[in-house]
């Protein structure tokens, strides 16, 4: 497999000079590092009872901490046994986890493995303090990764040991009862610089899929993330208070945002987010945290079909703050409810209200839309507004049957293409948009790869 994969080619981000890369970096496609330790499959999937005993926490956490930096540790199937079973792992300083086409890397749905304290995971509290550990922690792991053919599984859905209920029926809980629920999210990375997922497939995961925090380059290269679209906050793949993220070739569906970008717990900026396709789920977000501010980012080359909302930025009064220099070119939305979705006062929650939001320098760029409802550009205030350009924005099936809001908006059309009005409180439009067609969204719309 290491043969197969270790091609290097560099990736044409963007092309044409009004729309650069974002981030900084040239990225070109991952390597798989030589191996230091293979590690064979003991279990078979799909996994029975007398199995959830049988972790390989322990060998895998052994092998990862004997490698050295720039190796991997292999996990492959053969003889009939394709799985491993593991509790909580953290990645090491330039390590990575390689897991190969067939075996599975399956979450243990036991809640005691994962406790932060006795009795902390798998319950819904009062409190926002977290209770469990990721699946997957890289903690101030520079260099690492996941990568493979293989496949993640965080079991989401299936009945936790000792409880009656699954991961996911607690967050149908905390809708239906408020509260957190405490639950692991599937990998979580704290102050990792050049980290790195490459080709990997994400199943099913109890919470978040791929959270990457206070970090300097992050590459998402040919992941699949694959989880039903009822399960609640899973998030695919969520960038927080970091610069220098490339996510490209990437296929998402799953119960939350497909990507959400966060400024809340520090800057977010500089980054490309190309060649992707999006299916159920909760569209190409930024927020709700944008406290610390989110800027220079592009999207570019984004299918999304079936998403309830398509370009998303969401915020509020509480946790507010400037987004700016936000780039989207060459998009195809397709029965989105929300496909252009720019709001607030996002679950505006009473709390004191003194983080306002505001949106500047939004570029709309070949956006083409059928299938949707409305269309919202909603600034907080006369001072605090939403300033954005489209510049070919085209409702390809009847514009008279979508619904328009506008409030505190600085609306400028053109030389694109546009067919619709946005018109409201506080809200003024200019610019002079131009006719004709823009490209077709024909190719764009793929299937999900099951293989």
């Amino acid at each position: 497999m290491k043969t197969a994969l270790q091609v290097s080619a560099v990736l044409l981000l963007c092309s044409g000079g009004a729309l650069p890369a974002q981030d900084t970096r040239t990225v070109s496609e991952p390597r798989i590092p030589n191996v230091c330790v293979k590690l064979d499959a003991r279990l078979k999937a799909p996994l029975e009872d007398a199995d959830e005993s049988k972790l390989d926490t322990d060998r895998i956490q052994k092998a990862m901490d004997g490698c050295k930096p720039h190796e991997a540790v292999e996990l492959a199937s053969g003889d009939g046994k394709n799985a491993f079973l593991t509790g909580p792992l953290e990645l090491r300083p330039g390590v990575t986890l390689l897991i190969d086409k067939g075996a599975t890397l399956f979450g243990s749905r036991d809640p005691k493995v994962y406790e932060l304290e006795s009795g902390s995971c798998g319950i819904i509290t009062s409190d926002s303090k977290k209770g469990c550990k990721p699946l997957i922690t890289a903690n101030q792991a520079s260099g690492s990764g996941i990568m493979g053919d293989g496949v993640i599984d965080g079991r989401g859905g299936a009945k936790m040991l000792g409880k009656s209920e699954s991961w996911w029926g607690l967050g149908h809980d905390k809708k239906d009862e408020g509260g957190n629920q405490q639950v692991p999210r599937m990998i979580q990375t704290e102050k990792s610089d050049d980290f790195t997922l490459y080709r990997i497939t994400l199943k099913n995961s109890p919470n978040f899929h791929v959270s990457y925090s206070h970090g300097d380059g992050f590459t998402v290269w040919g992941v699949k993330i694959d989880t039903p679209e009822n399960a609640s906050n899973t998030d695919g793949i969520d960038p927080g208070g970091s610069k220098n993220i490339t996510i490209t070739q990437t296929y998402i569906r799953d119960g939350d945002d497909n990507i959400a970008i966060k400024g809340g717990n520090g800057p977010a900026t500089n980054m490309t987010i190309v060649h992707n396709h999006f299916y159920y789920g909760h569209g190409m977000s930024i927020g709700s945290e944008t406290n610390a501010g989110v800027s220079k980012i592009l999207v570019k080359d984004l299918s999304l079909d079936g998403t309830t909302a398509g370009i998303r930025i969401k915020s509020n009064p509480t946790r507010g703050g400037l987004v700016e220099d936000i780039r989207y070119d060459d998009i195809c939305i397709r029965n989105s409810k929300n496909p252009i979705q720019l709001d607030t006062s996002y679950f505006l929650p009473g709390k004191e209200q003194n983080a306002l939001p505001v949106y500047q320098n939004i570029l709309l760029h070949n956006v083409r839309i059928t299938g949707g409802r409305t269309i919202s550009l909603l600034g907080y205030d006369h001072t605090h507004r939403i300033t954005i350009t489209f510049d070919g924005v085209l409702i390809l099936d009847n514009p008279t049957s979508y619904k328009f809001g506008a409030r505190h908006a600085d609306i400028i059309l053109g030389p694109g293409p546009v067919n619709f009005q946005m018109t409201g409180e506080d809200s003024r439009s200019g610019g002079k948009p131009g006719g004709g067609s823009l490209p077709s969204c024909a190719d764009k719309f793929v299937p999900f790869p099951t293989d």
